[in-house]
């Protein structure tokens, strides 16, 4: 029998598996936001995976804890909007989505020659500038509706590590349920 189907793993389902990383995003969107309000001029991010999520930052370990637990908290008192983060991954891939799909379509069907091409560029311009626009709203609502969870009723704090990197101070949150 192969080790993956042997592990804990390999006997959840697909969606199980993304709703947990979903769970957890919304998690680390929520920390992410109390931890800004404490400390507004701090430089973080995060990253979620299936077994909790990672904040970087200039913080130490006993904001980390608070701000998890206030986070996790709020998020159970209903306050889904925490769930959404202006400079969430999601943001950024809806713009290069949308950047490159309205930029290549100014192009198609411009022509083989240079000044085909060259005659469609305000339009690619344009196009891709309104992508931009509507990049942020499309974002949010990709957060809302697929790339996080509100619902963290059964979700449960294990553990928080702090991982030293010279000066890069790492954060793991491993979670369960």
């Amino acid at each position: 029998m192969s080790p993956f189907l042997a592990s804990p793993m390999a006997k959840i389902s697909l969606l199980q598996f993304f709703e947990r990383v979903r769970r957890n995003h919304a998690l680390e969107h929520a920390t992410l936001h109390v931890l800004a309000r404490r400390k507004p001029h701090t430089s973080m991010a995060g990253q979620s995976d299936f077994f909790g999520f990672w904040i970087l930052g200039d913080v130490t370990f006993e904001e980390v804890q608070t701000g998890v637990a206030e986070a996790l908290q709020r998020l159970r008192s209903g306050e889904r909007d925490l769930a959404i983060h202006p400079f969430c991954g999601t943001n950024l891939a809806a713009a290069a989505l949308l950047g490159g799909a309205t930029a290549l379509f100014a192009f198609l069907g411009s022509g083989r020659r240079l000044r085909d091409k060259l005659e469609r560029l305000p339009l690619a311009i344009s196009l891709s500038g309104l992508s931009l626009l509507l990049a942020r709203p499309l974002g949010t609502w990709l957060q809302r509706n697929w790339t996080t969870s509100a619902e963290v009723s059964t979700l449960e704090v294990r553990d928080i590590r702090l991982i030293q990197y010279g000066r890069l101070r790492a954060f793991r949150v491993s979670t369960q349920g």
